[in-house]
């Protein structure tokens, strides 16, 4: 129950950062490049104090760090721009459906048991997202968007595989946002132009980086290495719906008969999945 507990209180600070990303880029008007900067910079200070306050110091970890800085320096400016044309739910959706397949792949190769049961639960999730993403008249989703989001996913799945290996789930978080923080502020500080620079944008930005993402994230390194890698790529199916909820209360975006069968389908095939045979 623990664990149940502390994953789902992760999915929800995944969900707030796709709904708190939407507001500051479509609402305010924040330039994606900035909101994405400002939020590694935010989880950099959050998670550095934390490591200072605890005692702990900051190791570089050779390559598995490298690969836990590039990973989530694709998935955090993929995320931002994509939502740019995204709604938070629909992103969401795609994100963690990329997300799944990245890590189920990762954990066939590895030689991770997964059973017929938790095989069936993803095939049912994917299903709904393919189902979701299948062109039709009423929904058409922007191929560039949906590109930078699959993108992202990659870079989530392999961020979340890295830190199966962390020995310490806060200070490998913070060292990966430390690390981060410089390339995403130069790439800021590159652009010609920064768009609108609102207070109720920038602080939605720090408190993605700071709470939902720096803390959340080291959240997640810290209970993922008891969930492995196929339940963790499942358990993350949830994040879409309850995106979509914090879209419909906080972005007044529509509810549509497709996407609730789709997440009736992505949720059913997680709980089929995570169930004990």
């Amino acid at each position: 129950m623990r664990i149940f507990a502390l994953t789902l209180v992760t999915m929800v600070a995944f969900a707030a950062n796709s709904v708190l990303n939407r507001v500051a880029i479509v609402d305010g008007g924040m330039d994606a490049v900035v909101f994405g900067a400002l939020r590694l910079s935010a989880g950099a200070v959050m998670l550095a104090a934390l490591v200072a306050w605890q005692g702990k110091g900051f190791a570089l970890g050779g390559r598995v760090r490298a690969v836990g800085v590039t990973s989530l320096l694709a998935y955090i400016f993929g995320f931002s721009l994509a939502y740019q044309a995204l709604d938070a739910g629909v992103g969401a959706l795609i994100l963690f459906g990329v997300v799944q397949v990245t890590m189920f792949v990762a954990a066939l190769m590895r030689g991770e048991d997964v059973p017929a049961q938790r095989m069936l639960g993803a095939g049912i999730a994917v299903a709904g997202l393919a189902w979701l993403l299948w062109p039709s008249e009423a929904l058409t989703l922007p191929i560039g968007a949906v590109v930078l989001m699959a993108a992202a996913g990659v870079g989530w799945g392999i961020y979340s595989l890295a830190g199966q290996g962390a020995k310490d789930a806060t200070q490998s978080s913070a060292m990966n946002f430390i690390l981060a923080a410089p390339v995403g502020l130069a790439a800021m500080f590159l652009l010609p132009i920064w768009g609108v620079l609102s207070v109720t944008g920038v602080a939605l930005a720090i408190v993605s980086g700071a709470v939902t993402s720096g803390l959340g994230y080291a959240l997640w390194y810290a209970i993922i290495p008891s969930l492995g890698a196929s339940r963790a790529a499942v358990a993350q199916l949830t994040v879409p719906v309850i995106a979509m909820g914090g879209g419909m209360v906080f972005l007044a975006e529509d509810l549509t008969l497709r996407f609730v069968i789709c997440s009736v389908l992505v949720l059913g095939g997680v709980a089929l999945s995570i169930r004990k045979g």
